[in-house]
C-alpha cells in the first residue's frame, strides 16, 4: 500500500508562512540588538561574554527571543507606515469599506487568494527589514565607535551609505508591492461589465 503526501492545510501553511515572516525580520532585530549592547558594554566586557555565545541554551534564548522581536517590530512598522499605506490605497478603493468588499470577493478564487497572500508576505518582509536596515545601520556604526581599528573612518561612511540606499530599497520594494497588490485587487474584483443585447428590430405592421 502506498501512502500518498497529503497536501497542507490552508491554515497550517498560513501559520507556518507567518512564522516564518516573523522570524526572518527578527533575526535582523535581534542582530541590531547585540550591536547595540557591544556598544554599551564595550569591547573588553564583550570578550568576556562571547563564550556565553556558543552554549545551546544561549542558541535557544536567541530563537525564541529573534521570533519575540519579530512580532514587536512588525506591529511597530505596519503602525508607522499606516498613514501612507492608506494614502495608497485611496488610489484604487475610495473607503475602508470598499476594500473590505473587495477582499470578501477575492475569497471567492482560491488561486488569487493564494497569489495575494504571498504579495502581502514580501511587503511584510520589506516593512520590516526598513527598520531593522536603519537599527543595523546605527548600531553598527555606534559598535564600531567603540573599537580602534584602521580606516575606521572610510568603514563608518561606507556603512552608513550603503544602510541608507538598503533602507531606501526595502522602502521603495514595499511600497511597489503595496501599491501592485491594491491593482489587482481592483481589477481582479472590479464588476464585470457586459454590453446590453440588442434590441431585435420588430417589424413593420402598420397597413400602407
Amino acid at each position: 500500500m502506498t501512502n500518498q503526501a497529503q497536501p497542507q492545510p490552508p491554515a497550517l501553511a498560513a501559520a507556518t508562512t507567518m512564522f516564518v515572516e516573523v522570524l526572518v525580520v527578527g533575526i535582523g532585530t535581534l542582530t541590531a540588538a547585540v550591536l547595540l549592547l557591544i556598544a554599551l558594554i564595550g569591547p573588553a566586557t564583550t570578550a568576556k561574554l562571547a563564550p556565553v555565545a556558543n552554549s545551546s541554551a544561549t542558541a535557544g534564548i536567541g530563537l525564541a527571543a529573534a521570533y519575540a522581536l519579530g512580532i514587536l517590530i512588525d506591529r511597530a512598522a505596519d503602525t508607522a507606515l499606516t498613514p501612507h499605506r492608506r494614502r495608497l490605497r485611496t488610489h484604487f478603493f475610495p473607503t475602508a469599506a470598499v476594500y473590505a468588499q473587495a477582499r470578501l470577493r477575492l475569497a471567492d478564487f482560491p488561486d488569487l487568494t493564494a497569489r495575494a497572500d504571498y504579495t502581502r508576505s514580501r511587503m511584510r518582509i520589506c516593512r520590516g527589514w526598513l527598520f531593522n536596515t536603519i537599527a543595523l545601520t546605527l548600531t553598527a556604526d555606534l559598535a564600531m565607535l567603540r573599537y580602534s581599528f584602521e580606516h575606521r573612518p572610510l568603514t563608518l561612511g561606507a556603512t552608513t551609505v550603503l544602510g541608507a540606499a538598503t533602507a531606501f530599497g526595502f522602502y521603495r520594494a514595499w511600497r511597489s508591492l503595496t501599491t501592485t497588490g491594491y491593482r489587482k485587487l481592483a481589477e481582479q474584483t472590479a464588476p464585470a461589465t457586459t454590453p446590453p443585447a440588442p434590441v431585435p428590430s420588430q417589424p413593420d405592421t402598420a397597413s400602407p
